[in-house]
């Protein structure tokens, strides 16, 4: 089977989003943390639908909802970050890979609306 980055890159980072929520809720904050948790781990949710999607229309719906799922998210960190509940560190390592994965979605849209 050939290896699908965008779904090994939004996986590892719902990974590190529910250590983030973990960090948090220690940290006795309960409303950004489920927002970032939610919208951090629905982008690979989504890709992983879109991978089974039952046609192109039902794929360009799902890879667009995990998109606009990663923007939330930045806004999110942008948020945390604000308010001081992570650094400039980590609010840097997440947004790396975020970066990441919205270049990665904006490319996959790209190539299906020049294929279709």
């Amino acid at each position: 089977m050939k290896e699908n980055i965008i779904q090994q890159k939004s996986f590892s980072f719902a990974l590190l989003i529910v250590e983030l929520y973990k960090k948090l809720i220690k940290r006795n904050e309960f409303v950004l943390s489920k927002q970032i948790l939610r919208s951090g781990t629905s982008i690979g949710a989504n890709i992983e639908e879109s991978i089974g999607a039952q046609s192109r229309n039902d794929f360009i719906s799902k890879i667009s909802i995990a998109y606009k799922e990663a923007r939330e998210t930045e806004y999110w960190l942008k948020l945390l970050l604000g308010g001081k509940y992570i650094n400039k560190e980590e609010f840097n390592h997440y947004t790396e890979e975020i970066i990441v994965i919205l270049k990665l979605i904006t490319a996959i849209q790209k190539t299906v609306k020049k294929n279709n």
